[in-house]
């Protein structure tokens, strides 16, 4: 490693485990100079990439991701603790699989389920975007799925057990 200061060779000084055991941080002296510096050392992680609708691909951005839940959950009771959760969920789901691609598609449909249990008003935002609604229908559509799902708990909360005499 060179040293940033003169361009010279450097030694390792220290080693230890850093970030929960993801990294090497190491401690180096410059052989010239005599300057000190730390670098890290990273396994290098090949990043997923995103199969978009019209065929193009691109690398898997988190902040983009939670851009968008952000903003189907603006003015609504959402804590952007929560918004994490959902960004890393995502995050983990991708990142856990043997192959490393992923459609659009499956990406809005794992945040669909996750806001549908969170907020029911941000869940019809983001499927208005994600969905790409054209026309009232395909929005009734959706508001009438909540509703059967919101009827369908209902009922089974109200449901009570017969005696067995």
């Amino acid at each position: 490693m060179r040293c940033p200061a003169c361009d010279s060779d450097s030694r390792v000084v220290d080693s230890r485990e850093s970030r929960e055991g993801k990294a090497v941080r190491r401690r180096r002296e410059c052989a010239e100079c005599g300057g000190r510096f730390t670098t890290y050392e990273f396994v290098a992680e090949r990043t997923p990439q995103v199969l978009k609708r019209s065929g193009a691909a691109e690398d898997f951005d988190r902040d983009k991701l939670l851009r968008g839940v952000r903003v189907a959950c603006a003015k609504r009771p959402v804590s952007p603790a929560r918004l994490e959760e959902i960004a890393d969920a995502v995050e983990d789901l991708i990142s856990g699989r043997a192959e490393l691609e992923i459609a659009t598609e499956e990406i809005g449909a794992i945040v669909m389920s996750r806001l549908r249990s969170l907020d029911r008003v941000a869940y019809v935002r983001f499927a208005s975007v994600y969905r790409n609604f054209q026309d009232a229908e395909e929005f009734e559509e959706i508001v009438e799925e909540i509703a059967r799902v919101r009827r369908r708990e209902a009922a089974t909360r109200n449901q009570s057990e017969l005696p067995l005499t």
